[in-house]
Order: C-alpha cells, then sequence, then structure tokens
C-alpha cells in the first residue's frame, strides 16, 4: 500500500478525518524526508506504515482545541525533522508556526519542507533553545510551546516555557515513563511559571506501548533568570 492509504487508514482509525490536500501535504513531506534522511540524519524509522503512524499521527495526538486556539502562535522547541510542528501546520493551516532547532541542516530541510508544501506562516529558526529563549522577539510570545523527544521533562521545561506567554501552554509528547517524569518536573514547572501538570494517555493505531501527552498552562512569568545558559539545564536540571 501506498504511504496515502496507510496514512489515511490509521487517521481514520485516530478518530480524524484528512482533506485531500493535506494526504497530498503529508505524502510530499514523506518525500522529502525520505530523499534528505539519505543526506542527514533525521529519523530512523522510513517503512511508510511506521512513519504513518509513530511520526504524523503521533504529532497530531497533542492536538487539543482547547490548548491550540484558532490562529494561535505555536513553536516547536527542538523540532528536528519537524515533528510535531509540520504535522500540525498542515492539519491545522490556521496556526502561525515556528520551528526552531540548533542543527542548521535541519533546518534547511524544514525551509525547503515548508516551500514545498506551500505552508504559509512558518518560520524556521536556527537557534538552540537556551538561545532562542532570550531572545525578545520569541521570548513569551506564543500560545503554545510543542515539544516531542528532546530531553526528560523537568529539562525540557526549562527550554520552551520561557517562550509560552502568560495564559498558554507547554505541551509535551512523552514515552511510557510520562508519570514519572511529570512527578520530577513539578519543581521545575512550578519555578518557570507553570500550573499543575494535566496528562492525556495516548494509544496510537496498531501500538500497544504507553505514551501521553503532558499539558501546563503558563499562570505567571518566567523569572529572567531562565533558561540558564547552554548546556547547563541539562547537566544540572531544576
Amino acid at each position: 500500500m501506498s504511504f496515502q492509504v496507510y496514512l489515511q487508514q490509521a487517521a481514520e482509525e485516530y478518530g480524524l478525518s484528512l482533506t485531500e490536500k493535506m494526504l497530498q501535504q503529508f505524502d510530499l513531506y514523506y518525500q522529502l524526508l525520505l530523499e534528505w534522511n539519505e543526506k542527514i540524519n533525521l529519523t530512523a524509522i522510513t517503512a511508510p506504515q511506521e512513519v504513518a503512524v509513530k511520526h504524523m499521527i503521533d504529532s497530531l495526538s497533542c492536538l487539543d482545541e482547547q490548548v491550540f486556539i484558532k490562529e494561535s502562535a505555536v513553536i516547536d522547541v527542538g523540532t528536528g525533522a519537524g515533528f510535531p510542528g509540520i504535522p500540525l501546520k498542515i492539519f491545522r493551516p490556521d496556526i502561525r508556526l515556528t520551528l526552531l532547532d540548533f542543527l542548521n541542516k535541519r533546518v534547511k530541510f524544514l525551509q525547503e519542507v515548508t516551500d514545498r508544501l506551500e505552508l504559509a506562516e512558518v518560520q524556521c529558526i536556527h537557534a538552540r533553545a537556551e538561545e532562542g529563549a532570550r531572545n525578545r522577539l520569541l521570548r513569551e510570545q506564543f500560545d503554545v510551546a510543542v515539544s516531542r523527544a528532546v530531553a526528560r521533562l523537568p529539562v525540557l521545561a526549562e527550554y520552551c516555557m520561557p517562550f509560552v506567554k502568560k495564559g498558554g501552554s507547554f505541551v509535551a509528547l512523552k514515552g511510557m515513563k510520562y508519570a514519572e517524569e511529570a512527578a520530577d518536573a513539578g519543581r521545575a514547572v512550578r519555578l518557570l511559571g507553570g500550573s499543575d501538570c494535566r496528562s492525556v494517555p495516548v494509544k496510537l493505531p496498531g501500538l500497544e506501548d504507553k505514551r501521553a501527552v503532558l499539558y501546563i498552562k503558563k499562570i505567571k512569568a518566567t523569572p529572567k533568570s531562565y533558561p540558564r545558559k547552554a548546556g547547563i539545564p541539562d547537566k544540572n536540571p531544576l
């Protein structure tokens, strides 16, 4: 079966309806992913059925309409090959998306995907999260900061929460240890201006593994001392 067929079936099983245009954009994204993956390391998952479920549908699993409000400004921190940001933008063209990654080669890939898919209101930025969050044009400018498979939650919170405006949300897509990570991150989240963590378990089509999306509301401004300098959050988590 083709990638489009796998994706459509997985989407229907998950309860999502994809238009013909969306399917075409997802398919082109997949083709570009395979093409660039031969030049730079973007993903170890390349089989069409696996990409459809483990990358595309997984990325869309965080799409809570109460969090991703209409025309919301969204930043994908440490986006890598564009997950979850690009699938979210394909499915929700109204969001204003920023893709942030520290590796310039990946940023060039993301820019080509954005151009070839004709995605409007997307900016691709080459920067470390610790540096980007100190840029006044980015700090506390977003309704949502989202991240997937970047770091443990106590570290990831310091990378992401400074980007979120008061009243917005930090959204993390997590694997089987999500409850443990949420408990470990409680102090860091409060220190960075967040409220209690809301966990929503996720069951992807055909997979039995344990995963969840964590939602954290930003209730006050992040202190100016955070994030700390590059490398420190990872070595010495809050």
